[in-house]
């Protein structure tokens, strides 16, 4: 009868590790064939099979009372189940949170301080278990290698606190109590692993040098953001130094571009810029960023060539590559957030920017294009009814329309500029109750009339200048009057619908009302003036005058007319005032009017103000003289 050995032995156990150690290692094996073979199903399969494997080969090894000589291997089983499926998940769970501390258990296990975890917390165990390590040094570089995940894991959680205690405990002889967490991740020096230890996935030097990257890129984009700029950059100069992935490469090139705009060093942030656009990767950012650095430039070519680009870039579906079987440096960034510099929004988001900076520009037929692609866009699929969405980072809807509505104008397209208004009454129209009741309704809290009815006014001022364009006088006044009739009886500012979004707030605010009652006032009495009424042009251009005071069109409108009525005294006193004021204050400068009614208002400015003013001044000397 052959010979077996007790399985209580030590040959036994010895044999049993020699086993349970060419497992993890044949896993380990699988899991990196596995990343060679890219996004094929056969990838994902010999992963998975990894993965449970691992997790079989651990549940084995805690199956058994904890034991100084197979704790190494059980930590170095432990980092590889953690490593792999956090990156098959691509993100920590908490679960994983869960992993983690039954390690740490089974250290304290064989120490017999089962108290300890019970006392203390997660950071009491780790102090506990660092302790015990310096007694016992086989344990430490699978220890660090833990402590690694840990770090790892504490990171993409936010938990900066918890992280720089447990740099500190890792560090103790090397940085003493720094609370600076990117100098406690370039001291922390983990062990060198022994050349016969069991195999790793990914050792704790290479999460080093991910965590000191990915924190380095985190610290640089928020001192970004708060504006601590010579922090940023230095802290963005330490990302790019590190272990970065391409797609991370080109979003802290990005990141630094935007620093060094903002530093007022636009050559070398162009540097930046152009790097990041090197090589097969996410466009999107740094060409937004290359557009905002082009502006500030005024080279406006350059910043709508950007857009353009942008808009292709975000047209083409993008094809992930495979991630890797390890903790990369993704993993642990905060998920984008729409107030980052770095976010470039959707293919519509870009659309907008371009056709709005088009429209601002002057480049009206580019503009109407662009803002009659978003249109189909924004329509394509969408409800017969819809209510305005949120509205950063872009416009409402309606505003859309009526930016394009003036964009047509602009490039005289006035028949196109109609249909678009007419779409946009037909789908706002069940959201406008019956006038009678309107701004009453709106004082009891109906949250959609506030913007609601300034978008249907402006709707009529533009239809009307349309029809000045196609030279339908008696359409013109028409539109100009209903637009009016509905602003006129708009409360501003209604204390009683509480808060409402910026978009709203835009278009309801005091300035932007004031603003849209005068620019219809001054088109229909320039209508008026055009058909030789100018008694009723005169009624129109003192209300404007009333109700927006600020509006210098207003009042040179007004002087014209008086002077053609001969009211002479009338004309001389409001001269005075405009001489007396080469330039009005502005009031509440710190609203900006929708570009829609920006674009209004720059059609009835006066040409040559100072001409105007000059010729006033003659023939009031001229009548003087006789």
């Amino acid at each position: 009868m052959a010979h077996r050995t007790p399985p209580g032995s030590s040959a036994s156990h010895a044999s049993c590790l020699d086993l349970w150690r060419e497992k993890n290692d044949q896993l380990v094996q699988q899991a990196k064939v596995a990343q060679d073979s890219g996004l094929s199903p056969r990838r994902q399969q010999l992963a998975q099979d990894a993965l449970e494997g691992l997790r079989g080969l651990l549940h084995s090894l805690q199956g058994l009372p904890a034991a100084v000589s197979v704790l190494p291997l059980e930590l170095t089983v432990i980092c590889n189940f953690i490593t792999l499926r956090a990156s098959l998940a691509q993100g920590f769970t908490e679960d994983l949170a869960q992993d983690i501390q039954q390690g740490l258990e089974r250290v304290l296990e064989t120490q017999e301080q089962l108290k300890a975890r019970l006392e203390h917390g997660l950071r009491g165990r780790w102090d506990s278990v660092l302790h015990v390590s310096s007694l016992l040094p086989e344990l430490l570089p699978a220890l660090h290698h833990l402590a690694g995940l840990q770090a790892a894991l504490w990171l993409s959680t936010d938990r900066l606190g918890d992280l720089t205690l447990l740099l500190q405990t890792l560090n103790v002889s090397q940085s003493g109590a720094s609370e600076d967490l990117l100098l406690l991740l370039k001291t922390w020096r983990p062990p060198a692993e022994e050349s016969d230890a069991p195999l790793t996935l990914q050792d704790a030097q290479d999460l080093r040098g991910v965590l000191l990257t990915a924190f380095a890129y985190r610290q640089g984009l928020q001192e970004l953001i708060t504006g601590n700029l010579p922090r940023a950059l230095s802290s963005l100069h330490e990302a790019a130094s590190g272990l970065c992935p391409r797609p991370v490469l080109v979003q802290v090139y990005t990141a630094l571009g935007t620093c060094l705009r903002k530093m007022g060093s636009p050559q070398r942030a162009l540097l930046y810029l152009v790097a990041a656009l090197k090589g097969e990767s996410t466009w999107g950012p740094p060409l937004l960023e290359a557009s905002r650095l082009y502006r500030q430039l005024e080279n406006t070519a350059a910043e709508i060539e950007c857009l353009e680009l942008l808009v292709e870039a975000l047209s083409v579906a993008h094809i992930p590559e495979a991630p890797q079987l390890l903790i990369e440096v993704e993993l642990l960034l905060p998920r984008p957030d729409p107030a980052s510099p770095l976010h470039c929004g959707t293919q519509s988001q870009a659309k907008y920017l371009l056709a709005s900076r088009c429209l601002q520009t002057g480049r009206a037929e580019n503009a109407a294009e662009h803002y009659l692609d978003l249109l189909a866009l924004l329509l394509d699929g969408s409800e017969p009814k819809f209510s305005p969405p949120p509205c950063p980072p872009g416009p409402c809807v309606p505003e859309v329309f009526l930016e394009a509505a003036a964009a047509l104008i602009q490039a005289g397209r006035a028949q196109d500029a109609l249909t678009v208004c007419e779409e946009l009454l037909s789908r706002m129209s069940s959201l406008l109750p019956k006038r009678p009741r309107l701004w009453e309704d709106a004082r009891r809290g109906t949250k959609e009339l506030p913007h609601c009815s300034p978008w249907v006014s402006a709707t009529y001022l533009l239809q009307g200048q349309a029809w000045v364009q196609l030279g339908a006088q008696k359409e013109a006044i028409s539109e100009f009057s209903r637009c009016l009739e509905l602003l006129f009886q708009a409360t501003p500012k209604d204390k009683e619908q509480g808060p409402v979004s910026s978009c709203e707030q835009g278009c309801t605010s005091d300035v932007a009302l004031q603003q849209l009652r005068a620019a219809a006032l001054i088109s229909r009495g320039l209508e008026w003036v055009a058909s030789g009424q100018d008694t009723k042009a005169l009624q129109d251009f003192l209300l404007s005058v009333q109700v927006c005071p600020g509006n210098q069109d207003a009042s040179f409108h007004l002087l014209q007319t008086l002077r053609r009525l001969d009211r002479r005294d009338e004309a001389t006193a409001l001269w005075r005032r405009l001489e007396a004021q080469t330039e009005l204050p502005q009031e509440n400068a710190a609203w900006s009017l929708p570009l829609y009614l920006e674009t209004c208002l720059g059609w009835i400015h006066p040409p040559d103000r100072e001409t105007l003013l000059e010729e006033f001044r003659t023939s009031l000397l001229e009548t003087r003289d006789l």
